[in-house]
């Protein structure tokens, strides 16, 4: 704190002794004693200071006290300065009212009597003293209300001017103040705002989570920030950033809320647009990686069509102008057989995605025991295995239940994944196949099959079933190439392969594993694949959920398969309906091995002319014939009577191979559907089955 300043007196006489006797009188208070001779020089004095009081003698050479007092009292910044007369030589009444009228404030004769005089300086320096604080505190008091002024007008500026809405409310939810942006956002006039909450104005969709989320920030405090569509009286909608942080007094009691309100509007159009721009780049690359991989799918597809017709169109012209010996000749038959079933296999796998692409495919769920299942794929790609010399392991927990399932589809599964196992594992290596029981992650106890997992289920037994908290796990583990950690994730997608190059050393479409994974989680199930890395193998896990009851039932029973020996259609007179002449000739050099009495017609009319003269037992037409197809057929065939044929057994055997395809035939009146490239034993085991003939050989 600075020391308060000396307080200036001024002493005014024309004699030196005069002036040390005040001097030493008044020491005492401390003051800043200011010696003046003369009037004039006392005048001069008053220019640069100021003074608590004046000690002005009456009686002075030149100027005299009166005259002094006259010129001082006529500065505006000296006419208030107390002035006490002195004076050793007159005390008559009318020099003391003269004194009186030029302002002084006291009028002492001399000689002084030194406590008077001190007491009366004492009163005018202190009364000062006083006079300077308060004008110190109003100099104060003046600069702090024009800092409080400057300080509301700079509040007014930016809250007027502000690019976002901002409002206080208090404890009990009271607004208190709004500025002019935040009554446009919300469409309010001045009053209104201090009436209505901003909530009210939020978009009636967002307005429930609104309310929500801002009593849940009343509650719990914090800071709130949220997002919400506010709707305007012209019906558009705007978006709104909503900001507040509770106030606080210095003691931290809670005063109230701020908030601010901010149209992000052209934010949130903006980054809809890029949103949209990056989903359309996305579907473009999409439709980019697509159309490549539908390329190269095509590419593929050619070649591996056009492989196994180049042996099989080379050993039949070979078979046609020469005469091999027979080794040499069943040895073209294989092939000819063998590339045919590849090509069988590729259009069914082809047949099968289309299925699954298009939702109609098609499962007969029952009770399916998976070791039969297994151990039925097993028996099938031995074969396969042993010219590879691969050594196959198995380890199958024979204790555990059934799965719900189609018998067909299941095993399909584990002989796609057995056959992959064994085309990329180098000879001599291994496949191990797993079967164990273990718990489900999920709580699946007493669920109903629901869903996907059912939704194609021709058979209703599905919804009946339930799931038991014990997954069947099958594992097929391989020694072979293994897999990319980058193609990992892509292995079970449609027409994807690690290699599709025209140099890759395995063939295939890149379907089966596509088919896979849609089959198991049709039955419920999941898969998965794990390679530590190319060249050291691969393993397929397969979790399909068990039966939840202990009673089980097992798929439906296996074809009868007849043996090649036999003759289950000895007498057997068919009618063989086809425009194709190969395909015709085929059939009938089929039927006859197994003992049948094969007529071709090549036409519907000729058909029902035959039916009529020699009554076939039974009927195989195709549906794809020119002129008229097989449903004209069938349909004219059974309006007639029974004693003209109208009434026999008959079989759609046709290249639509289609679930409709098949319920179409069934509709117009075929008792059988079977698809073309057709397969000898299931052919013989459905005309024996129809004709209810006995079933009891079979055939490899």
């Amino acid at each position: 704190m600075q020391p308060e300043p000396k307080v200036n007196i001024l002493l005014v006489d024309d004699k030196l002794e005069n002036l040390l006797a005040l001097e030493a009188i008044l020491e005492r208070l401390g003051a800043n004693l200011v010696r003046a001779t003369t009037g004039e020089e006392a005048l001069r004095c008053l220019l640069h200071q100021d003074f608590a009081v004046i000690l002005l003698d009456v009686q002075m050479p030149g100027m005299d006290g009166f005259e002094t007092a006259t010129l001082i009292r006529s500065r505006g910044r000296s006419r208030q300065t107390p002035i006490i007369f002195l004076t050793a030589f007159s005390t008559s009444d009318q020099m003391l009212f003269k004194g009186y009228a030029l302002g002084a404030v006291d009028y002492l004769l001399k000689p002084l009597d030194s406590n008077i005089l001190l007491s009366k300086v004492t009163v005018f320096v202190e009364l000062f003293k006083k006079t300077e604080a308060v004008q110190r505190q109003a100099d104060q008091l003046a600069a702090i209300n024009a800092e409080l002024r400057q300080s509301k007008e700079r509040f007014c500026s930016l809250s007027t001017c502000s690019p976002v809405g901002i409002f206080e409310i208090d404890t009990e939810g009271l607004c208190k103040y709004t500025n002019p942006r935040y009554q446009a956002i919300c469409e309010l006039s001045a009053v209104e705002s201090l009436q209505i909450t901003w909530l009210e104005s939020v978009y009636p969709e967002h307005r429930e989570r609104a309310i929500a989320s801002w009593s849940r920030y009343i509650q719990q405090g914090g800071n709130y920030s949220e997002e919400f569509q506010f709707q305007t009286t012209d019906g558009s909608v705007r978006w709104v950033q909503v900001r507040s942080s509770p106030m606080l007094s210095n003691q931290g009691e809670l005063l109230g809320y701020v908030g601010t309100l901010e149209d992000i509007t052209t934010r949130k159009q903006a980054e809809e647009i890029r949103a949209q721009v990056i989903r359309e780049q996305t579907a473009r690359q999409e439709a980019e990686a697509t159309n490549r991989m539908k390329d190269e799918f095509l590419a593929v597809l050619s070649h591996e069509l056009r492989t196994p017709l180049t042996a099989m169109l080379g050993w039949s012209k070979i078979l046609r102008v020469k005469k091999l010996d027979e080794k040499a000749t069943a040895r073209a038959l294989e092939a000819i057989e063998r590339n045919a079933n590849t090509q069988v296999q590729l259009i069914e796998d082809i047949l099968d995605i289309s299925r699954i692409i298009r939702g109609q495919l098609r499962l007969n769920f029952c009770a399916v025991n998976p070791i039969t299942v297994i151990e039925a794929a097993l028996e099938v790609v031995r074969p396969l295995a042993d010219t590879k010399g691969i050594k196959l392991y198995t380890a199958l927990d024979a204790t555990l239940g059934s799965v719900c399932g189609d018998p067909a589809r299941l095993q399909q599964i584990v002989w796609n994944l057995l056959t992959n196992a064994i085309k990329f594992t180098p000879q001599g290596g291994q496949v191990e196949v797993h079967l164990e029981g273990i718990e489900s992650k999920s709580p699946i106890q007493g669920e109903l099959l629901t869903g996907k997992e059912n939704q194609q289920s021709s058979n209703s037994l599905a919804l009946s079933i339930r799931k038991s908290a014990v997954c069947a796990q099958i594992k097929v583990i391989d020694t072979g190439i293994g897999i990319d950690q980058d193609f990992l994730p892509n292995v079970f997608e449609r027409f994807r392969q690690a290699d599709s190059t025209t140099t890759r050393s395995h063939s295939g479409l890149g379907l089966g594993l596509a088919i896979v994974r849609n089959l198991v989680e049709l039955h419920g199930g999941t898969i998965a694949a794990d390679s530590p890395g190319e060249g050291q193998g691969a393993t397929f896990t397969v979790q399909l959920p068990l039966i939840y009851s202990s009673k089980e039932t097992f798929g439906k029973p296996r074809e009868n398969i007849l043996a090649l020996n036999s003759t289950p259609l000895k007498g057997i007179k068919v009618l063989i309906v086809d425009d194709e002449t190969d395909t015709r000739n085929f059939l009938v050099f089929l039927l006859a091995e197994y003992g049948a009495i094969a007529d071709i017609a090549a036409s519907t009319d000729t058909a029902l002319a035959m039916i009529e003269q020699s009554k076939p037992d039974i009927l195989i037409s195709d549906i794809g014939m020119s002129e008229q197809d097989g449903y004209t057929l069938i349909r004219k065939l059974r309006n007639l009577e029974a004693q003209q044929g109208g009434h026999i057994p008959a079989i759609a055997l046709t290249a639509f191979s289609s679930e409709d395809d098949s319920l179409q035939a069934l509709k117009a009146g075929f008792q059988q559907h079977i698809s073309k490239p057709v397969d000898p034993n299931k052919l013989i085991a459905t005309v024996t089955r129809l004709l209810k003939l006995p079933s009891s050989v079979s055939v490899s």
